[in-house]
């Protein structure tokens, strides 16, 4: 990862990022202190971490965690990404027709979500599906005004 990813620190200066896989450390107990070897398990292979280092302008931040809590770590961003992705604009926004994008939301009484617009000259062929699932094409002129309640960021 790189300071273009969007992390911040809490004054908005980039934060550069690094996730490497593999450093090893040894197995702790519960204490803190080396866990001591099972009658079957005299030297116990050090269990395998992640570490994640944050380099932002007031210092350098390193943690480290196993693989079950990144995985863990990672699906909570995820989560937080869609819900912040999903949630209700402030207020709606509006667009030309030949901007739209797929997964625009418009706004309206039902839901209806963008899965492809295509431009043909000056017409902007639509396909929405609702929330039931059903999909319609409709034709609308390119500079036609469509008012959406969500609009998904560039590249999803």
């Amino acid at each position: 990862m790189s300071s273009g990813t969007g992390i911040t620190d809490a004054d908005g200066h980039p934060v550069p990022i690094t996730v490497t896989a593999g450093e090893r450390v040894p197995v702790m107990g519960v204490t803190g202190a080396p866990a001591p070897a099972t009658p079957t398990e005299r030297d116990p292979a050090p269990a395998p971490r992640i570490a994640i280092r944050l380099t932002p302008p007031a210092g350098e931040l390193v943690w480290s965690c196993t693989p079950e809590a990144a995985r863990e770590l990672a699906a909570a961003l995820l989560r937080a990404a869609e819900e912040a992705e999903n949630a209700p604009a402030a207020r709606p926004v509006t667009v030309e027709a030949g901007e739209l994008r797929r997964g625009d939301v418009r706004d309206g009484d039902r839901a209806m979500t963008v899965e492809s617009a295509r431009t043909d000259g000056s017409t902007v062929h639509v396909t929405w599906k609702s929330g039931a699932g059903r999909s319609w094409t409709q034709a609308y002129a390119a500079d036609a005004a469509i008012t959406l309640k969500r609009r998904l960021p560039e590249g999803r």
